[in-house]
């Protein structure tokens, strides 16, 4: 099992996030705006947040995965490194941390704990959520209670989850 990641263009990714704003004013009457502290996701909200205009709330804890000693590194390498480390399982690849990072399964724990305090702080409002790939294929997985066939979405996808009385709705793909 992989999980593919894909970086657009700096150009191509404002255009994507100002699309994925459209939808989001389109279909959604979002209440709150919260947003990664990483740069990417930053620049994602600003869009989104001039469009729906929601200020922006930078939450810690929903930031990508840290990929330890290969920060920096072409994503092509993750394919090489894992094959020649002795501890990555290809059955269980969530579990696999690059050395000095963290495992797929690490951003799980870091991220559930984030969304269950936004949901119990904001019981009943709609939450906009800017962050990653990891995170959301994290919280898929999570919410799902398995790893297998956890979605990871393409950049700016949208994926809603639904929250009421602590307890969170299966994921779905928002397409439009």
């Amino acid at each position: 099992m992989q999980f593919p990641v894909t970086f657009p263009s700096p150009n191509r990714g404002r255009q994507q996030a100002f699309q994925v704003a459209q939808r989001i004013a389109k279909r959604f009457k979002p209440e709150r705006l919260v947003s990664s502290e990483f740069k990417r996701a930053l620049q994602t909200s600003e869009i989104i947040s001039a469009k729906i205009i929601l200020p922006i709330q930078v939450v810690k804890g929903l930031h990508e995965r840290d990929m330890g000693c290969l920060k920096g590194e072409p994503f092509q390498r993750l394919a090489v490194i894992t094959e020649e480390d002795s501890s990555y399982d290809p059955e269980r690849p969530w579990l696999w941390r690059p050395a000095g990072g963290e495992s797929f399964e690490d951003v799980r724990l870091r991220v559930t704990s984030v969304l269950k305090e936004l949901s119990q702080r904001y019981p009943t409002e709609e939450i906009v959520v800017v962050s990653h790939g990891a995170v959301m294929l994290s919280l898929w997985a999570h919410i799902n209670g398995s790893w297998k066939n956890a979605h990871h979405p393409s950049n700016c996808g949208i994926v809603l989850i639904e929250h009421e009385n602590g307890r969170f709705s299966l994921p779905s793909v928002v397409e439009d």
